[in-house]
């Protein structure tokens, strides 16, 4: 699959096939996984692909995700240490691995407030200046998905996007961005569209140049979700994972450009700034 296919592929799963995953795909993620690279902001994520006999794997699926994840004998677990864009950093080194196992035929689920951080915290060694955001269950997805997987997914809204009207502009906050005026772009803004959230709740918004094939990207905040998560900022995984998806798309259609901290002037009211991709070909 190509990188774009695979972001069309890729849905979460919670209930997995108990048999193991084929040695060499397993050995080709946890190499990828446990790589280094450098992200978009300067951070230090790192992460580890656990895997656990029958008996504490059973464990972990029950007592560490509270029940919500079955059949799963792997994990992808990851620590970074706070700082500024950190959270973004994490969630768009994560995303990567994500993919990855996605193009492997495998399935995945990230958890960032539904699991007990202790058992996992103590598989990766989690020092105490590291914070760990989310994990993910990583195997085959079982064909047919558990009634609570369905209900899971109805509570969250997982089967529900929002529309480009909601979450792209042209300009300003006050013109939506239709597919044509997003040009070579617009694979890679519906790529965006289709990355997960915490609850679905896509909080990126994305402001398109008027003159330029620049995007300018913004969370829009859930009140209220910071609460019971520390110095763990969910939303701001969710902006990295957006970070992850659209460049990824730009680099697969041949589209040059790069990731620069560099905030308009004209703050859009009850908005974020994450970051700015400017476009090479200008």
């Amino acid at each position: 699959m190509t990188i774009i296919e695979t972001i069309h592929a890729r849905k979460s799963c919670r209930t997995y096939d108990e048999k193991p995953i084929d040695p060499v795909k397993l050995e080709e993620l946890r190499s990828y996984t446990e790589s280094s690279e450098a992200p978009i902001f300067g951070a230090a994520p790192r992460f580890r692909l656990v895997g656990a006999g029958e008996e504490h794997a059973a464990a972990l699926n029950k007592s560490v995700t509270y029940g919500l994840v079955s059949g799963a004998r792997h994990f992808i677990i990851g620590a970074v240490a706070p700082a500024p864009k950190a959270m973004e950093d994490f969630g768009y080194c994560l995303e990567k691995r994500i993919l990855r196992a996605t193009s492997l035929g495998l399935g995945t689920c990230i958890m960032g407030g539904t699991f007990r951080r202790g058992p996992f915290a103590d598989e990766i060694g989690l020092t105490e200046e590291e914070l760990l955001p989310a994990v993910s269950p990583v195997g085959y997805s079982r064909a047919r998905q558990s009634m609570r997987d369905g209900l899971f997914k109805t509570i969250a809204g997982s089967a529900g996007r929002k529309p480009w009207k909601d979450m792209f502009f042209l300009g300003d906050m006050g013109a939506a961005l239709e597919r044509n005026d997003a040009g070579p772009y617009a694979e890679c803004l519906e790529c965006v569209r289709l990355a997960p959230s915490a609850l679905n709740r896509q909080p990126w918004r994305i402001i398109k140049d008027k003159r330029r094939n620049d995007f300018h990207f913004y969370l829009k905040r859930t009140p209220g979700y910071r609460i019971g998560f520390g110095k763990i900022e969910l939303q701001n995984v969710d902006m990295g994972i957006a970070l992850c998806h659209f460049e990824l798309a730009a680099r697969e259609l041949g589209l040059e450009g790069a990731w620069v901290a560099d905030e308009p002037s004209a703050r859009p009211r009850g908005l974020e700034y994450t970051a700015t991709w400017i476009d090479g070909g200008r």
